[in-house]
Formats: structure tokens, sequence, C-alpha cells
């Protein structure tokens, strides 16, 4: 009965408006809602499985490219500092400035690359499952 409670409490917290969240000295900013990734190809299903929600801080020093890699499910973030690059295999780009939100491609090799003089530091939100992998790294070659 309380997760009947607790769902249903969640529910209605993520389907309401932003004004419906306001009061006294709250505001509430809409920073994205979309059915697809930054790349326009649309966000596939949930994965079947016990949900885990995993959220990560992560910061990217100056002149620093990650390696290629890709997220097997729905993630998106906010680039709270400095400026990130993101580039798919096939050369699709995406630039991010702090404050940008960020609704990430799904398994589709990309990689960021901070090319600017001061650290990236980005929030992202990933929607997984338990046991499962939300990145995936590209396999090294021998």
């Amino acid at each position: 009965m309380k997760r009947l409670i607790g769902t249903a409490l969640l529910t209605l917290l993520l389907t309401l408006p932003a004004w419906a969240l306001e009061g006294p000295g709250v505001k509430a900013v809409q920073l994205a809602k979309t059915t697809t990734s930054w790349d326009g190809r649309p966000l596939p299903p949930y994965p079947a499985g016990q949900p885990e929600v995993t959220i990560l801080r992560i910061t990217v020093p100056p002149k620093t490219r990650l390696p290629l890699h890709e997220h097997p499910v729905i993630n998106a973030g906010v680039l709270l500092k400095g400026e990130l690059k993101v580039v798919t295999e096939k050369g699709e780009t995406l630039h991010l400035k702090a404050g940008d939100p960020i609704v990430e491609v799904i398994d589709k090799w990309h990689y960021g690359i901070n090319e600017g003089k001061t650290p990236a530091e980005i929030v992202v939100f990933y929607a997984g499952v338990h046991d499962a992998p939300i990145t995936v790294k590209e396999p090294t070659h021998q």
C-alpha cells in the first residue's frame, strides 16, 4: 500500500505543470521536455526490470576528450559550468554552455570534449535498470 501511494504521489509530482510547483520565493523553469534525443531520434521505451535511477556529477578538465561511448538507457542532464561539445561517431555535434540541458543520444557512439580553458561540470540523470550498465565504452582494438 505504501508503495502504491508513493508511486501515485511521484506520478502526480512529475505530471504537474511547472507553475503548480511555485510558491513564495520558489520558481520552476522547464529546461527540457521532449520525446527525442538531441539528434532528433525518438527516445526508446524504458527497459523492463527493476528501475534504477543514477545521478552523476561529471567534471571534464579543460582540453580533455572523453572516450567514445554509448548509453543503452535514457539520460538527460544540465551543464552547470563551462562549455562542452558532444560529437557522434558520424560527426553530428551539439555545443553546450552553462545552463543548457541535454537529452542524450541512446545506443549511438559519441564522445564529449571540453575545448575550453576551464572545467566543464554537468549533472546527468540516467533512467536505467538495476544491475545493467548506463554507459558502454568502445572496445579497445588490440
